[in-house]
């Protein structure tokens, strides 16, 4: 079992930049696919990046790319998605993810395939 804690989430203006980190307990970790989703108000939960199993494949969505990271440090139990030129857009509930079945070259795309979620942290980005 994993349990996610996601935090560094706040307000922003345009322009401006945040980290996101999530923090996860239990062994299962390392052999999970990890990825940020996000829900804005009134709106699909979609997502927003992910990576695999050991950091080397990722993926983004067509929204973010170029402008968010992703990336884990195995050792601290820990994904990060540092998000660069916020935009408004960019405002809504932001999950963190884990899929503890995924193989080392899958990188899940979809909510359902995640196993485990965290409890969510607000961003919003003031135009």
């Amino acid at each position: 079992q994993v349990q996610l804690r996601e935090s560094g989430g706040g307000l922003a203006q345009a322009g401006a930049s945040l980290r996101l980190s999530c923090a996860a307990s239990g062994r299962a970790f390392n052999r999970a696919a990890m990825a940020w989703f996000r829900q804005a108000p009134g709106k699909e939960r979609t997502i927003v990046a992910a990576v695999n199993r050991n950091g080397k494949i990722t993926y983004y969505a067509d929204s973010v790319r170029g402008r968010f990271t992703i990336s884990r440090d195995n050792a601290e139990n820990t994904v990060y998605l540092q998000m660069n030129s916020l935009e408004s857009e960019d405002t809504a509930v932001y999950y963190c993810a884990a899929d503890v079945n995924a193989i080392l070259s899958n990188v899940p795309t979809t909510a359902n395939q995640y196993d485990y979620w965290g409890q969510g942290t607000q961003v919003t980005v003031s135009s």
